[in-house]
């Protein structure tokens, strides 16, 4: 977490774009997501450099080649180090016609974040604001792999707009929660089929690096971790080159984030049962249309809700032993639509969910009011479902109002225990807790009753139910019984009143007269 001078650096940074023309959230992260990238080729064509001096042996391939640029200005000319000190007319110059269509042809080297610049569109209207930007970027210290993916985190939670087709962002410490109940290892294979700024993805990077450092000495999976490990898909490409960046300054190397339509495109073969973990959340975008779906996914499950697919390809997308932890609108735990029932009875019949974790209904707020829940479920194509862990969560620790506001302190948010983590506390932030539950849902939650904040339903129960996930129909309610005095002694006391009603009046009245 950021605070004090960067955070208010970032701040002046956001408003010098929106006095300087540039309103739109999205487009402003955009544009500092070029200049983070043109700053980050600077610093890796330095290192290489610096290898060279050392080694003797020439740059294989440099970013800034020696020579000029198609248009006759050398390479040399077009570093972030070398510009940064033009006059602003001439550094506007420079970034438009120069440095912009090199990051475009930086696309052919394969890399991820190559890749979603090739398509870099320079936006920023005038040279004052340019070298404003230029400069303020410039005095952001960018060494350390944590700041530099505080700072992005905190740029991206200026995103205040609810974006396209049902995408809204998850809140962060959401998101820990699920990666910490997954707990992914450094051998996984992790994906988010809807990635958007690649927050899961990010989360469960920072996961493995934190509880698995010793796997950076391992040269073998230093590769995997770099390489292999974390695969992302979405259509939007703004939200790609985001998500690159993220995971970029983040300290992922070559994450594979790519441009793909989820739901439109078949699941390939190099992909079917490919991931042993799945983190999303999906867009609930309604309906789509049966021709615009990939016949392979409408096979299982005929249908045109994209909350209800989504979840036939994670399956698809899942090994065996794999294990998914996603959001859902409430009405898939529900709904009695064919639909519905069929994908629940698979989760629950042909493979193993493990859990169902109730979200409060203005989690996702001021992006949208809907009412979601966590789905847990390892794929096993042979069933295995047993007690499925339920947990309603009241309070994440944060107001549920379109301001949500912090409610406890720094060290009382999020999911780590504190050591004076009171019962008022838990009433603000149940997260704690549905994390340490969550370590005893195989011993002493089997022992709780259905009217706690958490309990396990046996399988045969949720059967019996029409395969229904709904927590309230599992969960009891103790009402208190309450005596009533009798209706004669109440009647008599309204007697009384009203005869001193009738007396008070009455006297009042002498008084007057």
């Amino acid at each position: 977490m950021i605070t004090g001078e960067l955070k208010s650096k970032i701040d002046r940074i956001w408003d010098t774009f929106w006095s300087g023309g540039i309103s739109n959230p999205l487009e402003v992260i955009e544009q500092i997501t070029y200049l983070l990238f043109i700053r980050r080729l600077n610093d890796l064509h330095t290192l290489a450099l610096r290898k060279e001096s050392r080694t003797g042996e020439p740059i294989e391939r440099p970013i800034f080649p020696p020579g000029d640029d198609p248009k006759g200005m050398p390479y040399e000319e077009l570093r972030w180090s070398r510009f940064k000190n033009m006059a602003a007319p001439e550094m506007f110059k420079t970034v438009g016609e120069h440095v912009f269509p090199l990051l475009r042809e930086l696309g052919g080297d394969g890399s991820t974040y190559s890749t979603h610049m090739k398509d870099a569109r320079f936006t920023i209207p005038n040279p004052a604001l340019l070298s404003r930007v230029v400069d303020m970027l410039d005095s952001v210290p960018m060494e350390d792999r944590d700041t530099k993916g505080d700072l992005y985190e905190y740029l991206l939670s200026k995103i205040a707009t609810a974006g396209h087709n049902g995408q809204f962002r998850t809140p962060r410490h959401i998101i820990r929660l699920m990666v910490e109940m997954i707990a992914p290892g450094p051998d996984d294979v992790i994906c988010d089929p809807a990635c958007g700024s690649a927050g899961f993805l990010m989360e469960a990077s920072e996961f493995v690096r934190r509880e698995h450092s010793y796997l950076f000495h391992e040269p073998k999976r230093n590769q995997h971790y770099h390489h292999d490990m974390f695969h992302g898909f979405d259509f939007d490409s703004t939200m790609l080159r985001v998500g690159s960046m993220n995971m970029l300054l983040h300290g992922v190397e070559n994450p594979v984030i790519e441009r793909r339509d989820s739901l439109a495109q078949s699941v390939s073969e190099d992909d079917a049962e490919k991931y042993t973990i799945i983190l999303a959340n999906p867009p609930f975008a309604g309906s789509i249309d049966y021709d615009s779906t990939a016949k392979d996914l409408i096979q299982v499950v005929k249908t045109k809700k994209t909350e209800l697919l989504f979840l036939v390809l994670f399956l698809r997308l899942l090994k065996p032993g794999g294990q998914a932890a996603v959001i859902v609108p409430d009405g898939v735990l529900f709904g009695s639509s064919k639909a519905h029932k069929e994908i629940r009875r698979m989760l629950v019949d042909d493979h193993k969910l493990d859990a169902v974790v109730k979200l409060p209904s203005g989690v996702f707020r001021p992006y949208t009011n809907v009412s979601a829940a966590i789905l847990y479920f390892t794929k096993t194509n042979s069933g295995g479902t047993g007690n499925v862990w339920f947990y309603e969560v009241t309070a994440d620790g944060w107001s549920l109002d379109d301001k949500r506001t912090p409610l406890l302190p720094d060290d009382k948010l999020g999911t780590g225990p504190s050591v004076d983590f009171t019962e008022s506390d838990h009433a603000k932030n149940n997260l704690p807790d549905v994390l340490a539950r969550w370590a005893q849902r195989d011993s002493g939650e089997l022992k709780r009753a259905r009217t706690e904040q958490s309990f396990c339903v046996p399988k045969d129960d949720i059967v019996a139910q029409e395969y229904d996930l709904s927590l309230n129909r599992y969960k009891e309610i103790v009402h208190e019984e309450v005596e009533y005095r009798p209706p004669l002694e109440i009647l008599a006391d309204l007697e009384r009143i009203e005869s001193n009603i009738r007396q008070g009046v009455s006297d009042l009245k002498a008084i007057l007269g």
